[in-house]
Order: C-alpha cells, then sequence, then structure tokens
C-alpha cells in the first residue's frame, strides 16, 4: 500500500515524524483529505485537529492552533505554532493531553464556534 511522508512541525521540535496512509487537515474552509500523489499545494491552516491515518490501521490525533501545510506528491508538511498530540500509554496521559489541547484551543480566542468544534471533537475523543 502506498503512503505518504508526514511531518508535523512546532517551533519547539516535531510531533510526529512517519509514513501514513492519509491525513485529515483544517483548513481555513474546512477539513480536507490528503492522500498519496495528491496534487501539490501550500494553504492556511485554522485550529483544529490533524488526523492521520496509520497503516497499522489506528488513527492518531493532533490538536493544532494554527499553521501552514505546503503538500508535493507523497510528502506533507504541517508547519504550526502549536501542537498536543493525543496519545499516550494511560489514562492518565490521554487526559493530560486532552487538557493540553483544550488550553491550546482557547488560547487561539477569535472564534467561539471554532473553539466549540474542536472542543466537542476532543470531548469524543475522550471517550474513546
Amino acid at each position: 500500500m502506498e503512503t505518504l511522508q508526514l511531518e508535523v512541525l512546532t517551533p519547539s521540535g516535531p510531533i510526529y515524524n512517519g509514513p501514513a496512509k492519509s491525513v485529515t487537515l483544517p483548513g481555513e474552509e474546512g477539513e480536507f483529505g490528503v492522500l498519496p500523489q495528491h496534487v501539490s499545494l501550500t494553504t492556511l491552516l485554522q485550529a483544529g485537529v490533524v488526523d492521520v491515518h496509520k497503516e497499522d490501521g489506528k488513527t492518531e490525533s493532533i490538536v493544532v492552533n494554527w499553521g501552514v501545510v505546503q503538500i508535493a506528491r507523497n510528502k506533507v508538511v504541517v508547519l504550526v505554532d502549536g501542537a498536543v498530540a493525543i496519545r499516550g500509554a494511560s489514562e492518565g496521559d490521554i487526559a493530560k493531553a486532552l487538557d493540553e489541547a483544550k488550553a491550546l484551543i482557547n488560547s487561539v480566542g477569535d472564534s467561539n464556534a471554532m473553539i466549540a468544534s474542536v472542543s466537542a471533537r476532543i470531548e469524543t475523543m475522550a471517550h474513546h
């Protein structure tokens, strides 16, 4: 199965760097998906959730505040100001990540509807 190389980078370092079957990104015009062999594109991202669909069938979610994505065929580079990966070995780790994600989204503070939407996604993740 063909994959793409995904990098999610913040000023403090990488959050994710590895292969993915696909990725869903929070674009300014709404969510959009990227598969291998995607047309080249550079666009702005808004606060939201990046869903990484991994080769093992699992999905990893990364909450981002804002940034830009550069797509070139099989490489996707996400450059964001802040990001929190929702993953962990225990429920405590995941709860801490969800709290950090809520704080990150609330720091954006420019759109109550966007914050509510991302908060709802975070709550859904918390219950899975």
